[in-house]
Formats: C-alpha cells, structure tokens, sequence
C-alpha cells in the first residue's frame, strides 16, 4: 500500500521514486486526498533532495494526464510553440508568432499572465481594445487553420496538477527549484500539443535563473523531457540582467512590437528576435537565413499577420496604434558624460508594477497605460542632459519616485558589451 508519508520521506533521505509512487502522488493531491500540508512537505524536499531526469519526466507526464491534451492533428504541417521563463519587458512573442506564421509555419500558443516584476503576453494583448484570450479549443484550432496563427490563454482544463501545485509552491518558497520549474513548463507545454518548442530560459538579475549554470541545467532538462515525448525541441538562454527591448508595461510594450514589426525597432532586439525566428523556422523543417527573416519585418508580412490575428480574435486593429493613455510623463536625464552600465531589470520591473504595469496578486487590476520606455541601454554612450528614459504613470510622479528610478541607473566611464543571446541548447 502506498502512503504519502512513505514518499515524503523516502525523498526527504535522497532515495529515487518510483514512477507508480509519483503518479499516485500527483493523482492524489488533484483528487483531494493528499492534503496541502503533505504537498508542501514533499515539494521543499525536493527543493533540497532534487530529482533525476526519470523522475522529472515521470512527475511531468503524471502532471500532463490530470488535464486534457489538446490535438493539433487537425492543423496541417509541423506545429511550433515558444515558451519563455519570464521577464522584464519580454514583449518577443507579440513579434516572434506572426513572424513566423508570415513563413506559413502554423503558431498555436497558449500563453500565460504576468505576476510580480516579470509581465504576461495575455495581459499586453488585453491591452488591445477587444481582444479575447478566452476561445474554445475549436475555435482556436480553425483560427490556425484559417490564418496560421493564435494566442489564447491557458485552458482551465490543461494540467490541472501544475494550477494547484504552482499556487501552493509560490506561498511555500519552493518556486526556483529547476524539477519543480521544468515539470510545471513541459506538462504545459505538452499538453497544449504542439510538435515543436522553442523554450526562452532567462538568466540575470530580472530572471528566476540567476547564474549560467543553473540556467543551462533547467534548459537542458527541459529539452530532455521534450525529446523524451518525441517533441522536437531547442532551448536559448538569454540574458535578463537588464529589460528586454526599451518598454515595460503594457501598452508601451504593444507599441514597441508594432515599431519592431514594422522593421523600425532597436538593432538589438530586432536581430535577436530574428534569430529566434530561425531556430523556430528550424524546427518546421524551413531553413531561412536571419536577412531572409528580416525582410518579413520590412516588407509588411509579418506586420500583416499580427494585424490579422487582433482581427481575428476581436481586436480593434484601430486601437493597435494609440499612444499611451498615461495622464503625466516624466523625463529623467543623464546626470554626467559616460556609458550606461546598469539597469537592473528586478528593480525596473518592481517599479513598473509600482506604477500599476503588474501584478503583486493575482487577482489586482493592471493600469495598461503605465510604464517605461528606455531611451538608451547598457552599452550605450550618454552625455550630461541626454534623455534616458520616460516614466508613464497615472498619478503624479513625485520626485521621490525619480529619485528612486535614477539610483537603479548606473552610469561608468568604462563601456560595457551585452549579450542578448547567450548559448543555444539543442
């Protein structure tokens, strides 16, 4: 007879479980019968005992059978997803999907809510005046069918363990521990059904992964349990020690997808999302060069196929195009001559949400037209006047709340080189 005690403690000792032990576990506790508190217990040993990669594809795939799967089989050709770790500033997959899909590779995306300093894709495409996240499954396979491309949220029915097990590991300081984090992306990502995942792994001060090499074991474990179910799967690890792109918060962030999409954005960005786009095009089996990806930001296509999927699902593509809506905006200026050494994304991304641009629970309202636009990034040269950045807020911006925004800009003497992408693991 198993019991929860038994497996509690056989990991709190360091001992491997069996895959019957985990699955009775994980079918227990969305049943109801292995209450919270035993949960718990078993997740911070865990934290501290690990798992090996059998046990982490066990817990994955136990926590994929407590849900549907959604069949893609329906929609011709080879499906690929893309999943990031979280971020500040992370607007890629607003730009990467219709990129994409411009090559006729079909995107079926379900994506997530931001929570905290790192902000959701759902949340930036509700910024868009009707634009609906919620579809039924049908719905959704006919809109990829139809225009090769949708984004909608996760559906209530997908890994209903990862929804139970998430809420109780974000009150249990058991979130940043790589089995816990790798089963709780795959099961999802799975189970949404596509044939081919790119997966985003985030690293830096902004990001649940702090150093490389915690980065690089949570991409390569992922990717092995993406192969080990026969999905086609490629991780990037990409640097987050500073805001991806140069907006924060919702409406700044569909703002900037739309200049990059019209092939008007930063060099950075716009190259790293490219290159992104090639190892996604990769995985369908289309070989494209990074100036032949280019060209669709260039020539309209890309563009066009986002348009079409705001239209598709509600969307006011009028709205697209609107200017932020804050009621004050505030300029902060360089202080001295030098090079923009530091812009801690954590720091800017608590401030967003300061400013009402996230979530400290789930359950707040979010200010879609609050923010940030950087004006420069690390690297970058900067004279005494020059314009660093806009905040965008809604209430009076104090000059307490500039003083608080200029110490997390760090300026030097000495030039520093950035990274978007760091290693490719494949």
């Amino acid at each position: 007879m198993i019991r929860a005690v038994d497996i509690i403690q056989k990991k709190r000792d360091g001992e491997e479980l069996t895959s019957d032990e985990i699955k009775w576990l994980i079918d227990g506790y969305v049943a109801g019968t292995v209450p919270d508190y035993q949960m718990s217990a078993f997740a911070m040993a865990i934290y501290f005992k690990g798992m090996t990669t059998r046990e982490i594809s066990d817990l994955t795939m136990a926590m994929v059978a407590t849900g549907e799967q959604i069949d893609l089989s329906a929609i011709a050709g080879i499906k690929v997803d893309k999943h990031s770790t979280g971020g500040v500033g992370d607007k890629v997959t607003l730009i990467l999907v219709p990129l994409v899909a411009s090559f006729g590779v079909p995107v079926a995306k379900m994506s997530g809510r931001g929570l905290g300093h790192t902000g959701g894709t759902l949340d930036k495409l509700e910024s868009i005046k009707g634009y609906e996240i919620e579809r039924s499954q049908e719905s959704f396979i006919k809109q990829v069918q139809d225009i090769g491309l949708s984004v909608i949220g996760q559906s209530e029915q997908l890994v209903k363990a990862d929804k139970l097990l998430y809420a109780l590991r974000d009150v249990t300081a058991t979130v940043d521990t790589i089995p816990l984090i790798a089963s709780s992306v795959m099961s999802k990502k799975i189970a949404a059904g596509a044939d081919a995942i790119l997966l985003d792994v985030t690293v830096g001060e902004g990001a649940f992964m702090k150093n490389i090499a915690d980065a690089r074991l949570l991409a390569q474990t992922m990717v092995d349990l993406g192969k080990a179910v026969g999905r086609k799967t490629v991780a990037v690890i990409t640097d987050m020690s500073q805001p991806l792109g140069t907006s924060i918060g919702n409406r700044l962030e569909i703002l900037e997808a739309l200049e990059i999409l019209q092939g008007k954005g930063r060099e950075d960005i716009t190259e790293f999302i490219c290159e992104l786009a090639q190892i996604m095009l990769g995985l369908a089996d289309v070989e494209k060069t990074v100036p032949e990806i280019r060209e669709q930001l260039h020539n309209g296509a890309a563009l066009a196929k986002f348009e079409e999927m705001v239209a598709a699902q509600g969307g006011d593509v009028n709205d697209l195009y609107r200017e932020s809506a804050a009621a004050f905006i505030a300029e902060i200026r360089a202080e001295k001559d030098g090079y923009l050494a530091e812009l801690p994304a954590m720091e800017f991304g608590l401030f967003a949400m300061r400013l009402g641009a996230g979530r400290a629970v789930k359950t707040d309202d979010l200010d879609f037209e609050t923010g940030i636009v950087f004006e420069k990034k690390v690297g970058e040269a900067v004279k005494t006047g020059e314009l660093l950045a806009k905040i965008y807020a809604n209430e009076k911006i104090s000059d307490e709340l500039v003083t608080e925004f200029k110490k997390n800009v760090k300026i030097s003497d000495e030039q520093k080189k950035v990274r978007e992408i760091i290693e490719v693991i494949a």
